[in-house]
Order: structure tokens, then sequence, then C-alpha cells
């Protein structure tokens, strides 16, 4: 029998996949199509202090070999997500709980880390890509300084394990990772979206009402990959690898380049049981290479001297 646990921080998951967040809201929609104690987290919908209504839209338009979004975090609000959210979604699977975090101030963040530490949620994962009102709107994820702050910050208040996921939106994605560990991060998810746009050449005006949108699906995984590799051979804190994966090949790439866990994202709005083929198909790759352990391909590839 294949084993798939992994453990990361501490917490043992029954197999090493989850969901990306903001692409399964709080799993409702998701739980029609396939057992959701297949997976082994949901990682939950980014929730921000307060109820967002999100940006106007158009918000969502398809690219080539992936999308665009700019849905602006409509969520109800951390503590509407705890009263509500979280207990029924507890109640229809025993699959681990991640909670996002967005907000806009360090003080945003240590708030909601107290909040949802009193809560069931298995882990905390901030998301640093997130615009900075206390320094004229900059992502906190993009400067190394600024990530360990708020790291440190936040970790202070989070009594469940801390996930910090980066922003590829940056020149050297390891001093970012090793600015996030030295701060008390106890693992990392990467990667969060690259900045893109689309203009509607016959409007003459940008497809999404935002101008500008985080850009995902197949055509980032190249770049997601090597970000996982480089930051997996700079840290030692555990990796959860997503971007573009549509495909158990996929997975099993960013397990090989160093990730214990895999996020499903994009891919679910073409495919709803994505997870699952995903899932089968680690198993079939450890079965055709006589590996007992999904542990046993983490960060096994041979890299050329």
């Amino acid at each position: 029998m294949t084993d798939l646990r992994v453990n990361m921080a501490g917490i043992e998951f029954d197999n090493p996949i989850t969901t990306a967040s903001g692409t399964f809201g709080f799993g409702r929609e998701y739980g029609e199509y396939f057992d959701l104690d297949e997976l082994g987290a949901i990682s939950v919908k980014g929730l921000t202090p307060t109820a967002r209504e999100g940006n106007k839209p158009p918000r969502i338009a398809e690219v080539p070999a992936g999308i665009l979004n700019s849905v602006g975090l409509q969520n109800p609000g951390v503590v509407a997500f705890c009263k509500g959210e979280l207990p029924e979604l507890k109640k229809r699977t025993k699959a681990k709980i991640m909670a996002n975090m967005a907000g806009n101030t360090i003080e945003e963040y240590c708030q909601m880390a107290e909040i949802l530490s009193d809560s069931d949620v298995d882990m905390l994962e901030m998301n640093i890509s997130c615009p900075n009102v206390k320094c004229g709107g900059v992502a906190f994820g993009t400067n190394p300084q600024t990530v360990y702050e708020i790291t440190s910050e936040v970790k202070k208040h989070a009594k469940k394990p801390l996930i910090v996921k980066l922003s590829p939106n940056v020149s050297d994605i390891t001093e970012i990772a090793r600015a996030a560990e030295s701060g008390g991060a106890d693992a990392l998810s990467l990667i969060n979206t690259l900045l893109g746009m689309a203009i509607d050449i016959h409007k003459r005006r940008p497809v999404l009402h935002n101008n500008v949108g985080g850009f995902s699906g197949p055509a980032v995984k190249p770049v997601a990959v090597r970000m996982v590799w480089q930051v997996a051979n700079t840290v030692k804190i555990p990796l959860i690898g997503m971007g573009g994966i549509t495909s158990a090949d996929d997975a099993i790439e960013f397990m090989l380049a160093g990730a214990t866990m895999v996020a499903v994202g994009t891919g679910l709005f073409v495919d709803p049981k994505l997870p699952l083929k995903v899932k089968q198909g680690l198993v079939d790759y450890l079965e055709t290479y006589n590996f007992e352990k999904a542990t046993d391909i983490i960060g096994a590839v041979k890299a050329y001297e």
C-alpha cells in the first residue's frame, strides 16, 4: 500500500494534495463533485478583517494558457468565516483546513492571526502579495525587510503553524524566502499569481475593470517550478508548490523540485475533479518507480552540475 502521508510543520496530512486559496471557495460547490475527505488539506478563500464585496466586474478573463483575475478578495470577513463557514466545512470533511489571511497593515494580519488561532483551522496562510497601505501601497512581499517584519510580528500572534505565501513578482525569490524563514515562518507556499494585463483591442480598454490582475494557469508552471526548486535549495522549512498544475505529472514536478505538498488552483475551473486525478496519478507514479512513500520523491530531482 503506497503511503501518501506527509508531515508539514508538525501536522500530518493524509496526502499532499491541497487547493490554492481563491479557487476553492469554502468547499461547498466542490463537495458536490467529490468527497472532500480525499484531499489532504483545503486552503480556503482569502479572508480579510471585515467583509468585502470585491472589485467591479469584469474581474475574470480567460487568456492563452491561463486566466487573469482581479476578484478583489470578496469574502464575508474573518469573524463571519469562523462562525459560519468554518463549522459547516468541518462537518463535511476531515481534511486539514488552511485559513488564508489578507490585510493592508501588519496590525490587521496580527488581529486575524489571533482570531483564527482560536478557531478550528489547522494552519494559517499569510498572503503577503497585499498592498501595505502604510508604505504607499507597495506589496508586503516584495521587500525582504518588510517580509521579515510582518512574519515576525504575525508569528507572535499565531498559535497555529504559519505559512507565508510568496509573491513571484520579485527580483530574487530566495531573498524573500530567507526573510520569511528568519521571521519565523513554519512553511512557505509559492507561487502566488504573476501580475498580468489584457487589452480589448476593439474597445481600446483593459479587459479587467481593475486594469491589471493576477495571472495563473498552465503558462506560469515553469516559473513556479523554478522558484520552488530555488527556494527548496535555500531554506529548511517545508514548501507547498503551486502554479499551473493541471495533471499529476505537473504535481510530481513540484514535489521533485522540493515541495512537500502541492496545491491545485486554476485547473479546478476546467475540471472540478482534478485533485482526485492528481492524487491517483501520484499513486501510479510511485508504484511505477517503486517508491513506497510520497515523501521519497520530495526534492529528488538530480540537477545537472
